[in-house]
């Protein structure tokens, strides 16, 4: 049987290069997407230049970039059976602090970094009668959290997790399943080691706990692996998004 390709966006670090890896060591093709070469190349050496990882430099909210992600494929690896829309960044603060600059960061990211690579799936996918799509969102945007004000991911990961389930229908009749991971607070390198932060933390969800990168990858493998599963919005996130404690 031939392997399977998947695309990864924002697969230099954090939950992308995670996933990257745990697909690479089932034997996947993966190819890799992030906003520079050089943070692509840092990405391969830490993976060990594997022969079936190749990385795609460019800004996910250009459909251009979108469409070079699936030409490469193509061409390394014949087709594409899987996109991880994982690129997004997450910039918590009130309504009224916002820029200009966040504002279109967050839009082309988040929105456009989605939309662009989903569209040009969808009509890979479907053509090949199959395929999986996941989305990384957020629990936030799946419980708003007055102690974290964060409008902008709320609205935009909100979105998403709508449009996951927009997509899955629309996609259904063609064998392509879509899906979306909303990731609760994970333990990475921005949150720090001191106590007071951790507190604060672990404090946002019922279970005091805080995540790893092996829980979210747990979850989109699940998702990817699953033949019954399509137009769900898994939260990983200890409890956070059940409601208020």
């Amino acid at each position: 049987m031939s392997k399977k390709t998947v695309i990864v966006t924002g697969a230099s670090s954090g939950l992308g290069f995670a996933i990257a890896e745990a697909y690479l060591k089932r034997g996947y093709n993966v190819v890799g997407n992030a906003r520079t070469v050089e943070r692509l190349k840092e990405a391969a050496a830490r993976l060990g230049n594997p022969a079936n990882f190749i990385t795609v430099a460019g800004d996910i909210a250009k459909p251009s970039t979108a469409k070079e992600l699936f030409a490469r494929a193509v061409d390394a690896f014949g087709k594409v059976d899987i996109l991880i829309n994982n690129a997004g960044v997450f910039i918590p603060k009130p309504i009224t602090e916002y820029t200009e600059d966040d504002v279109n960061t967050i839009v082309g990211t988040n929105l456009m970094g989605f939309f662009y690579p989903s569209q040009a799936a969808a009509e890979h996918m479907a053509a090949n009668k199959s395929g999986h799509i996941v989305n990384i969102t957020a629990s936030i945007s799946l419980n708003p959290n007055m102690k974290v004000p964060a409008i902008l991911p709320v609205l935009i990961k909100g979105g998403l997790n709508q449009a996951t389930r927009g997509l899955a229908l629309e996609l259904a009749a063609s064998g392509v399943k879509v899906n979306a991971v909303a990731p609760g607070i994970i333990q990475t390198p921005m949150h720090g080691k001191d106590e007071g932060t951790q507190n604060f933390l672990k404090a946002l969800s019922p279970t005091n706990t805080i995540g790893s990168d092996q829980d979210i990858v747990d979850a989109v493998l699940y998702l990817t692996d699953s033949n019954f599963t399509t137009g769900a919005v898994l939260a990983v996130d200890g409890g956070m998004a059940t409601g208020t404690w």
